[in-house]
């Protein structure tokens, strides 16, 4: 096992990847910028290393910078958490190449999952299933329309280096194909420079579900169940559930099975997610996450693993030490994310907490790294906290979130506790009848 770990990121992943390396009696070392030299994790830290200004680009994203603080504080391994280099194969190449351990997947799989059209190709070849679409990057009009044509409107284009949403115009016709292709490349050139897409069906009222894996070095795989992650606005996740209202323990066995085997089959290794998107009883995978998700906390609650500290072991070859019928699933949760923004415009709301009071009580779980006084700088994601649930049913679990939310005070700043009160409260929600298009014809409705 490693003694000492660098954490190469900030905010509550930061604080969460700490506190597993404490129980496991491992050392850490937290990296910052400037804007964060008062931040929870930094402070809770064994050593804190600044490693440039604000802007991601100077310190978060600073690869030379954080090799140096891990070879200067003697961290044997690197854990990324979720964004800024998490799924850079570059990073990973480089952590490794130098000594050090790479708390993740290898090299070779965050690039060929990274890139869509190779992820499809390589999930196609394994036998899991896929959204109709292009065998492939469309270098053109014509065959971009030919491809549309075949599968029939409406369609989605996609950015191959995508995320986010970005990179994403659906074409609900012909008549609207050359702008969504237009408009699509232009902003893949721009967020990731690289204009390669893609084209898929477009589905009409998909769910979003994804499924939990890990892998260790020996050959083991196993599945942690399905998340339901459909509520999000603009591509972008809000509230998410584990396990989906509409799946069957059937269903979760089966698309679990197809997935663990695919990726036996690969060799992976470390923590992943499979993305699927989910419509009249067919799976169709869209994307892999070689890397932590967000939202993993709700997989915790109700399969009782820590998974950050599995991330951990892993990296330091140990193998799981449990196969796949050991995997019991237990109740609901719920995971709400908590923004610093206007709750009806969604603009960011950065400035100084005055108070913070976190809920408590049975079954809730507050991951966040606020405190009273603290300043939310501007620079970065507009994620503050996530409000965790758990309980023996889903009806009880979004009681028991109804509760936590009217505890939670965060007085200072605005944030989007108000909007998931609100759909906590909506008849449609608690029957569990939406899909991933709800939640902006929700927040579109007046209130």
């Amino acid at each position: 096992m490693f003694s000492k770990i660098l954490i190469a990121n900030r905010g509550e992943i930061a604080l969460r990847i700490l506190r597993a390396c404490r129980e496991l009696g491992i050392k850490t070392v937290a990296v910052h910028s400037t804007a964060d030299e008062d931040a929870m994790h930094v402070r809770l830290a064994d050593e804190a290393v600044c490693i440039g200004p604000a802007a991601s680009r100077d310190s978060y994203l600073n690869v030379a910078a954080i090799l140096a603080a891990a070879t200067i504080t003697g961290a044997e391994a690197i854990h990324p958490g979720y964004g800024f280099l998490s799924e850079n194969a570059d990073f990973a190449e480089t952590v490794e190449a130098h000594g050090l351990t790479f708390i993740g997947p290898t090299a070779d799989h965050i690039r060929m999952m990274g890139d869509k059209i190779t992820a499809k190709t390589t999930m196609e070849a394994l036998g899991v299933p896929l959204v109709p679409g292009s065998d492939g990057e469309l270098k053109s009009l014509e065959e971009t329309r030919a491809v549309a044509e075949k599968v029939g409107y409406p369609v989605l284009i996609k950015a191959t280096a995508g995320g986010g949403g970005r990179g994403m115009k659906v074409a609900q016709s012909a008549s609207e194909l050359e702008e969504a292709w237009s408009v699509a490349r232009t902003e893949a050139r721009t967020a990731f420079g690289n204009d390669a897409v893609y084209l898929e069906k477009y589905l009409d009222k998909p769910r979003h579900i994804e499924l939990q894996i890990l892998a260790d070095n020996h050959g083991n795989v196993v599945h942690f169940g399905e998340r339901d992650c459909s509520l999000q606005r603009r591509h972008q996740k809000l509230l998410e559930e584990a396990g989906s209202p509409v799946l069957s323990a059937e269903q979760r066995d089966a698309i679990g099975r197809t997935a663990t085997d695919a990726l036996a089959k690969m060799g992976y290794r470390n923590a992943g997610t499979l993305e699927f998107l989910y419509q009249d009883g067919q799976f169709c995978f869209i994307e892999m996450n070689t890397r932590l998700q967000v939202e993993h906390p709700v997989t915790e609650m109700v399969c009782d693993v820590d998974l950050v500290r599995e991330q951990i072991r892993i990296a330091a070859g140990e193998e799981l030490g449990y196969t796949q019928s050991d995997i019991s699933f237990s109740g609901h949760a719920i995971e709400c994310r908590i923004n610093a923004e206007d709750p009806d415009t969604f603009a960011p709301c950065p400035g100084t907490v005055a108070v913070y009071h976190p809920p408590g009580g049975l079954g809730v779980r507050v991951d966040s790294a606020l405190y009273t006084g603290y300043r939310v700088p501007p620079y970065y994601d507009s994620m503050i906290a996530k409000v965790i649930v758990h309980a023996p049913t889903r009806a009880q679990a979004i009681a028991r979130m109804h509760r936590a939310l009217d505890e939670f005070v965060v007085e200072g700043i605005k944030t989007v506790i108000p909007l998931h009160r609100r759909i906590l409260a909506d008849p449609e929600f608690q029957k569990g009848e939406y899909t991933i298009h709800w939640l902006e014809q929700f927040t579109s409705r007046p209130h």
